[in-house]
């Protein structure tokens, strides 16, 4: 198949790396490819959107899956979707809306492919309910490196391997996904304001069991009393009921129409994000939502993935790029959270897309992220002085405090805490060492962090 040497990037656009991009269409092509590596391996590549160096391989091969995005076999009795791991989250929404379907799990942006899914196992606002998007797989067709093709079922260490395994277990072919039944592309959406970082965990403690879907976004430049101040906002699938009779979307109420922006300038001045900049949004904002609203009707497509409105919107950082950090503590280290928090307040990290979760149960995956705590996401500029030292002093923290780092957003993690981090990091290794001793599947994360 013809190859091309692109320069390769995650999505928060650090350390750019020099690959063979292969692209192939067929299962053949892709069982071609594998073979085709060469020595320094490759790496199945959906829609770029983890943030680190997951989906890069310095020097090796990168394996463009988005030419697999068929759809075979819908169950619209039943709920569920057979689709190459190519199609993304959007194009399953576009199509099974109109259905009464929605997928069961989506992160903050609907351009991740169904293999992406699976390969970083992501989660979403609805964890503490529905758990990660492994949990809806019944099951998946894997690639290995030797050239065979698996059907994989849950339950088994080959599917608990490569649910959060970051691509380096095989390339996954398709899938067959349990979906969410709906009545609107709507939703119902209570917003309210939390005066600090205390208030905001009773709020979620006390109300989160009431909701499927559950986020706050938390002002991590305000200091003193108001040191994690944040908007909560949770909602529901809205049934048709809640429709008023005179609403235009009563007519089409299963109508997927996402809002679309310009997009942001492919060359954006550096320094643009600052203290000073962000500190007035986030003042914006807070003072912007309101202190307590009920029930109002948001398309599916604002509730959540505002940013996808904005077509690279990554941009906004500069040439140098921004690190997103995502971590988890468990119940229980809430003194953890705070310290934490407070750090980042002082340190004056100018974040504004910064995000406060609970997670539910963990999920099976051996590199899962998710596990029953607290989850805090932030996103920092690259530029930063002192950024690394910094998160390095945090990924201590979170290790002390029983947590992890979430590798499908990681750009700059060291490899001694991992196994800390992750208990099941042997049998990981054990298991592809095993199906894979030549190394054939290999990233620039897999290399930084010996996975």
């Amino acid at each position: 198949m013809p190859a091309e040497t692109v320069s390769v990037t995650g999505w928060g656009r650090t350390a750019p790396t020099t690959a063979r991009l292969i692209r192939p269409r067929t299962y053949e092509e892709a069982v071609a490819a594998v073979r085709d590596c060469g020595t320094r391996g490759g790496i199945p590549r959906g829609l770029g959107r983890a943030y680190g160096d997951a989906a890069q391989n310095a020097g090796g091969a990168v394996l463009d899956m988005t030419g697999l995005d068929r759809i075979h076999a819908i169950d619209a009795a039943d709920g569920t979707v057979l689709c190459d791991a190519g199609v993304s989250l959007h194009r399953l929404m576009q199509i099974l809306l109109p259905l009464g379907w929605f997928v069961p799990v989506t992160p903050g942006t609907r351009y991740v492919t169904v293999g992406g899914a699976i390969g970083a196992d992501i989660h979403g606002k609805n964890h503490h309910v529905s758990g990660s998007f492994s949990r809806h797989v019944l099951s998946l067709e894997l690639l290995t490196a030797d050239g065979g093709v698996h059907t994989v079922s849950p339950g088994t260490p080959l599917f608990d391997a490569t649910t959060g395994g970051m691509g380096l277990t095989g390339v996954i072919l398709t899938a067959t996904i349990r979906l969410h039944p709906v009545e609107t592309s709507l939703m119902s959406v209570d917003t309210e304001r939390a005066a600090d970082l205390d208030d905001l965990m009773a709020r979620l403690t006390a109300t989160d069991h009431r909701y499927r879907y559950s986020v706050a976004w938390i002002d991590l430049l305000a200091r003193g009393a108001a040191t994690g101040r944040a908007v909560l906002t949770r909602g529901d699938h809205a049934p048709l009921g809640a429709l008023p009779k005179a609403a235009r979307a009563r007519r089409d109420p299963l109508a997927f129409r996402p809002s679309q922006l310009p997009a942001a300038p492919a060359f954006l001045p550096d320094g643009l994000l600052t203290r000073r900049t962000v500190g007035l949004f986030n003042e914006v904002w807070y003072r912007r939502a309101p202190r307590a609203r009920a029930g109002q009707l948001q398309r599916i497509s604002t509730f959540f993935h505002p940013l996808d409105g904005v077509p690279h919107w990554n941009r906004i950082y500069g040439r140098g790029g921004f690190v997103q950090y995502q971590f988890v503590v468990g119940y229980g280290q809430e003194e953890a959270l705070r310290r934490i928090v407070h750090r980042i307040s002082e340190r004056r990290c100018p974040s504004f897309l910064a995000v406060l979760k609970r997670f539910g149960d963990a999920d099976p995956g051996w590199l899962s992220f998710p596990a029953p705590g607290w989850t805090l996401a932030l996103d920092i500029p690259a530029a930063l002085p002192g950024l690394d030292s910094f998160l390095d002093e945090l990924d201590e923290e979170v290790a002390a405090a029983g947590g992890r780092v979430y590798l499908a957003k990681d750009s700059r993690m060291q490899p001694d805490l991992l196994a800390a981090m992750y208990p099941r990091l042997g049998d990981f290794r054990a298991l592809r060492e095993e199906l894979d001793p030549r190394g054939v599947f290999m990233s620039d994360l897999a290399r930084r962090l010996t996975l």
